[in-house]
């Protein structure tokens, strides 16, 4: 898949795939390794000289490296990237939405051909070497995202303090300097009201749970991340194991639930999907947030049997192709929000009747 692909409507790996464990509830998971160059100023005091010369450091290592996964990534600097398809990047969660907003040269991302791999150059720091698989996948993220980061540090020299660990633009980073996350989809918890007691849970077990584009965004459509609060004084096995085991508590309790909805309110739930699915495939208007609930509950319906000839993987493109720039990029230019809410109800009807005939 080239650059252009990316930006055309072809999809990633967490969206497409169904490898992985647990897909019906664990979307997609997510290790990423937050590393600073050594003598270079983080990126929030950076100008365009030392900008350009972080830059150049990274490109000779990506292409001087013998290592076929890092080397036969794709270059993409910001300053050739319209505004679009940088928020098509976010949307695909390919970078984040901070590193979206830049047009500088000295930013940009490495990226592999199927997505799977992303490595954001020059955001909050100087490297965030990112891996996103689809299902319940931690280990193999993790062992993707330690080759780039070892491939890397062969030619780069790394901010590093003995006692410290790591070194990073934000403190809660220090140390190992990784996050890992699950993207899960909750609708069972959220429909019996349980949804609150067990984040509270979550949140003192020493991870955070928030919205499906991560920090600062709400939970809507039963979707969350999931991911670990600090990474020092942990290590990397400390975290992935921690992460999993967590995750895996959630899913039981989620599939208890969606068992109990079968067997107690049979009815009612295939009434909550019909409808859900009957607006969607029939709406002339439709926002976002309308339009991610209903999609949870026909993407439940689905998971469930209710529902047949649709994939979950449809769903999990439907999410990312109702967004605001893919929308504007199937329109071929921008559009106010009203005309977005147009074309979403329009999207979403003709790839969910096209999939079910």
């Amino acid at each position: 898949m080239s650059n252009e692909d990316i930006f055309n409507g072809n999809w990633v790996a967490w969206m497409k795939s169904q490898a992985g464990l647990e897909t019906d509830i664990v979307i997609s998971s997510r290790i990423r390794l937050a590393r600073n160059l050594q003598g270079m100023p983080f990126p929030f005091l950076m100008n365009a000289e030392t900008g350009n010369k972080s830059m150049q450091a990274i490109t000779e290592a990506w292409q001087n490296s013998e290592n076929d996964a890092l080397s036969s990534m794709d270059m993409i600097t910001f300053d050739q990237v319209p505004a679009l398809d940088r928020h098509i990047l976010v949307e695909k969660h390919l970078i984040s939405p901070e590193h979206g907003l830049s047009e500088d040269p000295y930013r940009g991302l490495l990226l592999s051909k199927d997505g799977s791999i992303a490595i954001m150059i020059n955001e909050e720091d100087h490297l965030r070497i990112q891996v996103l698989l689809p299902g319940l996948q931690m280990e193999q993220c993790y062992e993707l995202a330690q080759t780039m980061d070892d491939e890397l540090e062969k030619r780069l020299n790394f901010a590093f303090d003995e006692q410290r660990g790591y070194l990073t633009s934000c403190p809660t980073n220090v140390g190992t300097g990784m996050r890992a996350s699950v993207m899960l989809h909750l609708p069972a918890i959220a429909i019996s009201g349980q949804r609150n007691r067990i984040f509270q849970n979550i949140n003192q077990l020493g991870m955070t749970v928030r919205g499906l584009y991560g920090e600062g965004t709400d939970i809507i459509g039963n979707y969350v991340q999931l991911s670990n609060q600090i990474t020092l004084g942990q290590t990397e096995n400390e975290i992935i194991t921690n992460l999993g085991i967590i995750s895996r508590q959630i899913v039981e309790q989620e599939t208890i639930l969606r068992r109990s909805l079968q067997e107690e309110m049979r009815y009612q739930l295939e009434d909550r999907v019909g409808r859900a699915y009957g607006i969607l495939t029939n709406a002339r208007v439709m926002n976002s947030n309308e339009a991610l609930t209903l999609l949870s509950d026909v993407r439940l319906g689905v998971d469930l049997g209710i529902i047949e000839g649709i994939s979950p993987q449809l769903i999990n493109q439907l999410v990312v192709a109702i967004k605001p720039a893919h929308l504007q990029k199937r329109a071929g230019g921008e559009m106010e929000a009203f005309m977005r809410d147009v074309k979403r109800a329009e999207v979403i009807k003709e790839i969910l009747l096209k999939s079910s005939r």
